[in-house]
C-alpha cells in the first residue's frame, strides 16, 4: 500500500485535533488501552462524551491549556492506504510548526469553523500551503451541527474560500461539510446533510492520487553513502547508496555528477541487494558507475538529459524559526538533501505579510515566524532545482553553526542572477 502524508491546519478551536481523533476512532485505529485512558481523562466533563482531541494533544501543557502547541504525528491505516497525519497548531506564534508539518505533506486539510467562515488564520495557512506547493487541498467546513447543517452557510464559505484559492493558485481543492464532534462525513456519509453529494473525508483521503505527484522526468539521486567493502570477495566494489528523489535510473544511462560536472555511465543498479534493470523514485538503491569517479556524500548523480542548476548564490523564500533574529551577513550551515555547506545570508529583499501579501522592502532583520525573500551565498556550489519545479530538490534548511539547531526553512526560487520568481497574487 502507498502512504499519504497530510496535515490539518486552521484557526484556534476549529477542531483539528478532534477531527483526527474522530478519524482514528471511527476507523477503529485506537488501541483499547488508549481509549480507556482517554475515557478516564474526560469522564468528569459536563458533556459526558469522550474528548477525542486528547489522542493528539499529547504534551502536558497542551492537555492543561486545551490547545495544540507542537506538531503531533499520528499513524493509521485502512485496507486501501496507510496514513501519516500532522496535527499542526492554530495559534499565530506557532506558524513555524505548521511549516514543519507541511514540508513533508502531500495534502492539507484546512478546517473552517462554519460559524465564523474564512478568517485571518485561514488565509495565513492557505498562503503557507501555497508557498510550500502542496499538490492537494481539502477544505473541511467543520461544526456544521452548530449552524443546523445549513446548506446556504456552507455554500457561502465555499464561495469565499474559492476566491482565496484562486488568488493563491491552489490546485485540486475539495470541499466537504463535516462535524468532527458527531462524526458527520468523516468516515461515513452523513444523513444530516442529504444536499451534499460528495464523499466522506476518509473516502477522499483513500482515493486521492499521490503517485501522479512523483516526478519521473528529472533524474535526481543525492548520494548518502559510498560503499567500499574492500573484502576478499569484493575487492573492487564501489557503490553509491541513496534514495532516488525523482526520475528513473536504468543501466546504461548517461549521468553527470554534480557539482563537479564529471560525466559517466550507470553500469549497474542494485535494489534490495539484487541487480535490477531500472529503479525509480522514491526507491532507495545503490548505483554503480562505469568510471572511477571521485564521489562523496552530498554529491548528486543527475541524468544527463535532465540538467540541474548548479550555483553558489541563489534566492530563497525563507520562514524564520528562531527566537534569535535573522540579520544580513549572518553565517549558517545550509543543508539540502544530503549536502551540508557553510553559507551567508547576503541580504533580505523583503518581508512578506502573510495575511495581506504586502511586501516590506529591505527589512533590517527577520523575527520568529517571519517569511522573507533572501539571497544566500554558499562556500561551495550546490545542485538544486527551484521549489516550484521540484519540491524534493528545492527545499533546504539553515542550521545554527554553534547550537546545531534548525533556524530557517528555505524554498529556493531562482539563481540570484536570474529574474526572481514570485506569483503575482
Amino acid at each position: 500500500m502507498d502512504i499519504l502524508r497530510f496535515l490539518t491546519a486552521g484557526s484556534v478551536d476549529d477542531g483539528k485535533s478532534t477531527l483526527i481523533g474522530r478519524l482514528l476512532y471511527d476507523s477503529k485505529s485506537i488501541m483499547v488501552d488508549q481509549l480507556e485512558a482517554i475515557e478516564r481523562s474526560t469522564k468528569n466533563k459536563e458533556e459526558g462524551r469522550v474528548d477525542l482531541a486528547l489522542l493528539t494533544d499529547g504534551l502536558r501543557a497542551e492537555r492543561e491549556q486545551g490547545i495544540t502547541i507542537d506538531v503531533a504525528y499520528k499513524y493509521f491505516s485502512t485496507p486501501k492506504r496507510k496514513f501519516i497525519i500532522a496535527d499542526t497548531p492554530g495559534h499565530i506564534q506557532y506558524t513555524r510548526n505548521m511549516v514543519t508539518g507541511a514540508s513533508n505533506s502531500d495534502l492539507a486539510i484546512i478546517l473552517i469553523d462554519a460559524r465564523h467562515g474564512v478568517v485571518e488564520q485561514t488565509r495565513r495557512h492557505s498562503i503557507i500551503v501555497s508557498l510550500l506547493n502542496l499538490p492537494h487541498v481539502v477544505v473541511a467546513v467543520n461544526k456544521m451541527d452548530l449552524v443546523h447543517y445549513s446548506q446556504d452557510k456552507y455554500n457561502d464559505i465555499v464561495i469565499d474560500y474559492s476566491q482565496v484559492a484562486a488568488s493563491l493558485g491552489l490546485k485540486n481543492v475539495t470541499y466537504i461539510p463535516i462535524s468532527a464532534l458527531n462524526g458527520d462525513n468523516i468516515v461515513e456519509k452523513s444523513t444530516s446533510m442529504p444536499w451534499y453529494d460528495g464523499g466522506s473525508l476518509l473516502s477522499v483521503l483513500e482515493t486521492v492520487e499521490v503517485s501522479e505527484d512523483i516526478n519521473l522526468t528529472e533524474g535526481r539521486f543525492p548520494v548518502q553513502y559510498v560503499i567500499r567493502p574492500q573484502t576478499e570477495e569484493l575487492p573492487d566494489y564501489r557503490g553509491y547508496a541513496g534514495k532516488i528523489i525523482s526520475g528513473i535510473y536504468r543501466k546504461g544511462d548517461k549521468v553527470v555528477v554534480q557539482p563537479s560536472g564529471i560525466e559517466s555511465t550507470i553500469s549497474a543498479v542494485e535494489l534490495g541487494g539484487k541487480e535490477v534493470e531500472e529503479a525509480f523514485a522514491p526507491q532507495s538503491v545503490v548505483l554503480h558507475l562505469a568510471d572511477d569517479v571521485d564521489i562523496s556524500r552530498g554529491d548528486m548523480i543527475v541524468k544527463q538529459d535532465a540538467p540541474v542548476q548548479v550555483a553558489q548564490e541563489f534566492e530563497v523564500v525563507l520562514c524564520w524559526m528562531s527566537n534569535t533574529p535573522l540579520v544580513p551577513r549572518n553565517r549558517y550551515l545550509l543543508q539540502i538533501n544530503s549536502r551540508n555547506v557553510r553559507c551567508v545570508v547576503k541580504e533580505l529583499e523583503y518581508k512578506l505579510n502573510v495575511n495581506t501579501l504586502e511586501k516590506e522592502l529591505s527589512p533590517v532583520s527577520a523575527g520568529l515566524n517571519d517569511v522573507v525573500k533572501a539571497t544566500i551565498k554558499t562556500a561551495s556550489p550546490i545542485a538544486f532545482d527551484t521549489y516550484q519545479k521540484l519540491r524534493a530538490n528545492g527545499g533546504a534548511i539553515l542550521i545554527d553553526e554553534t547550537s546545531n539547531v534548525t533556524v530557517g526553512a528555505c524554498m529556493i526560487t531562482t539563481q540570484a542572477s536570474e529574474k526572481p520568481f514570485w506569483p503575482e497574487i
